[in-house]
C-alpha cells in the first residue's frame, strides 16, 4: 500500500530519527526545503483558508499506523481546546510540568516566525534537523495519504515527542476538536477553555454547536475541564461528560482570579480558592483581564493533576510557572510589551471575544496617543471585530505576507464604512516604519487583528537596524 512500508515497519521503526534520512525517494536537507515543501505541496489553511481544511481523521490515523502509532506511546497527554485561551493555558500547563522537573511537549498552531515553534520540548523548539527527519521519515506515504500541512506536523509532533521520550505533552487543537487531528489523543485529562464565536463557517453558527465540537475531545472516565461556564454551553459539556462517564469540573466553580496591578513585566493576579475561602498574590508574566479566565483554569488543571494522582500540587512550582511561563515555554504574541516608551505591545487577538478583552484592557492603560496597526485575513467578517476596538485611535490597516490576507486597501474602506479613519500601508513593516516616525513617548502603539500581522511584526523587529533606526531599547 505505501512505499518502503513494511521495510520501515519491520527494520527500522525504533530507531533514532537521525538514522532514517535516506529512507525516502524525496530527501530534504535544509530547513528551507522543509518549509517550500510543505507550505506548496500541501493544503495549508493558515495560508488559503477553508479550501485547506479537512472534517475528518483519517488520514492522521493511516499517518499514525505508518509511524507505529507514536501518541500511544507511554507518554502522559492533555488535550485542550476552545475558541480563545488555548495558547496561554497550554504554556502554563507546560511551565508547571517542567517547573515539576517534567520533560514536556508542547504542540500548538499556527507559528508566529518559525514553523519549528509548533513542536517544542521545555520551551525548546524542535532542532532544524530533528524538523527535516520527522519529515523525511513520513515522505514515503505523503502522495499515498495525501494529509494536509496541519496533519503532518501533528504527526510529525507525535513521532519527536515519543523519540524524546518526554513524560508530558500538552496538545493543543487546532480547529474546533471532534474533527480534529489532535483527536486521535487518549489524554489523561482533557480542557476546553471558553467557546465564542470563530470559524462558524466549519463549527457551526450557534454557541451550542461550536459547543459540540469542542466537546468532541471529552473522552470516556476521562476528567474534563471547562474553563468558562455559561448557559448556551453548559449543557452540551455536561451532556456529553455524562455520555462517556467522564467526570466534569468547571473551573469557576472552585477558583475565583482577579487582576490586582500590571507593572512593566509582570501582572499581580488575586486567586480566590472557593472550598476554602484563602486567596493570594501570584505575580505572572502573563498581562491582560482576559488572563484571569485562563490562570483559573490552570488552577483547576493542578488540582486535578493532584487528585488524579499524577502530581501533588506544589505551591512554590505554580508562582514559578505563572512567574516565568513566557521564558520557560516560549510564549510569544500575547499582550507582548516589545518596548517601554512608547510602549509597543503585539497581540495576536482575532476574533470577537479576544477583541473584545483587548478593547477592555486598552481602557485601563494610560498613554497620550494611541495607534492601532490593524490587519486581518480575507474571509474574517471584520466589521463586527474592528466595531469594538476604541473609534479615538489612529490607525493603519495593513496586511500580512500570506496569500489568505485581506487587502489593506480593502479593510481601510470596510473600516471607513463604520466610522474608523485611517491611512493604509502595504505591509506591516511599512506601517510600523510609519507609526514610529510619528508616535511620540508616552503614546501606545498596538499590533494586533492576525497572528500572521504579529509574526511579520516580529520578523522586522529582528532585523538587525530595528532598534537603531527608531532609536529604541530592547525591552
Amino acid at each position: 500500500m505505501y512505499s518502503h512500508y513494511y521495510f520501515l515497519k519491520n527494520k527500522l521503526r525504533n530507531l533514532p530519527l537521525n538514522f532514517i534520512l535516506n529512507m525516502s525517494e524525496r530527501v530534504i536537507s535544509t530547513i528551507d526545503e522543509a518549509e517550500s515543501f510543505l507550505y506548496n505541496s500541501l493544503p495549508v489553511f493558515q495560508r488559503q483558508g477553508p479550501a485547506a481544511y479537512k472534517a475528518d481523521i483519517g488520514n492522521i490515523v493511516k499517518l499514525m499506523e505508518f509511524a507505529g502509532n507514536p501518541h500511544l506511546a507511554p507518554i502522559k497527554f492533555i488535550h485542550i481546546a476552545g475558541t480563545n485561551g488555548k495558547g496561554s493555558v497550554t504554556h502554563l500547563i507546560a511551565a508547571y510540568l517542567q517547573c515539576n522537573g517534567y520533560k514536556t511537549g508542547v504542540y500548538t498552531s499556527p507559528h508566529y516566525q518559525d514553523i519549528r515553534e509548533r513542536i517544542k520540548v521545555n520551551g525548546i523548539l524542535i532542532p532544524e534537523q530533528d524538523f527535516i527527519s520527522c519529515l523525511n521519515f513520513f515522505m514515503p506515504v505523503i502522495d499515498s495519504i495525501k494529509p494536509s500541512f496541519f496533519e503532518l506536523i501533528c504527526a510529525m509532533a507525535f513521532l519527536y515527542f515519543k523519540n524524546e521520550r518526554v513524560d508530558y505533552a500538552v496538545i493543543e487543537t487546532g480547529m474546533g476538536g471532534r474533527l480534529d487531528s489532535t483527536n486521535i489523543l487518549s489524554p489523561i485529562m482533557s480542557v476546553i477553555t471558553n467557546i465564542s464565536f470563530d470559524h462558524q463557517l466549519f463549527l457551526g453558527d450557534t454557541l451550542e454547536k461550536i459547543a459540540y465540537e469542542k466537546a468532541g475531545i471529552i473522552k470516556k472516565k476521562t476528567p474534563v475541564i471547562i474553563g468558562q461556564k455559561n448557559a448556551e454551553t453548559q449543557p452540551v459539556f455536561e451532556s456529553k461528560a455524562a455520555e462517556l462517564n467522564a467526570p466534569i469540573y468547571f473551573a469557576e466553580n472552585y477558583w475565583h482570579c482577579t487582576l490586582q496591578k500590571t507593572k512593566i513585566l509582570y501582572t499581580n493576579y488575586k486567586v480566590t480558592k472557593l472550598t476554602v475561602g484563602t486567596a493570594e498574590i501570584y505575580p505572572a508574566s502573563l498581562h491582560g483581564y482576559y488572563q484571569e479566565e485562563n490562570i483559573r483554569t490552570f488552577f483547576e488543571v493542578c488540582r486535578q493533576l493532584d487528585s488524579g494522582g499524577h502530581i501533588n500540587i506544589h505551591e512554590v512550582c505554580i508562582r514559578k510557572a505563572l512567574k516565568n511561563v513566557v521564558k520557560l515555554t516560549y510564549f510569544i504574541g500575547r499582550w507582548q510589551l516589545i518596548h517601554k516608551l512608547p510602549r509597543i505591545i503585539l497581540e495576536s487577538a482575532h476574533n470577537l471575544a479576544g477583541i473584545k478583552a483587548v478593547s477592555e484592557q486598552l481602557k485601563e492603560l494610560k498613554y497620550t496617543g494611541l495607534y492601532i496597526i490593524f490587519g486581518t485575513v480575507a474571509d474574517k467578517d471584520v466589521g463586527p471585530v474592528l466595531a469594538l476596538l476604541p473609534k479615538e485611535a489612529s490607525y493603519v490597516f495593513t496586511k500580512a505576507e500570506i496569500p489568505r490576507a485581506m487587502d489593506e486597501q480593502i479593510l481601510q474602506k470596510k473600516a471607513s464604512e463604520i466610522g474608523f479613519k485611517g491611512i493604509s500601508k502595504p505591509n506591516v513593516n511599512e506601517a510600523m516604519k510609519y507609526v514610529l516616525n510619528q508616535c511620540k513617548t508616552k503614546d501606545l502603539v498596538l499590533i494586533t487583528g492576525s497572528i500572521f500581522v504579529v509574526g511579520d511584526a516580529m520578523k522586522f523587529i529582528q532585523e538587525d537596524k530595528f532598534y537603531k533606526t527608531f532609536n529604541l531599547k530592547v525591552v
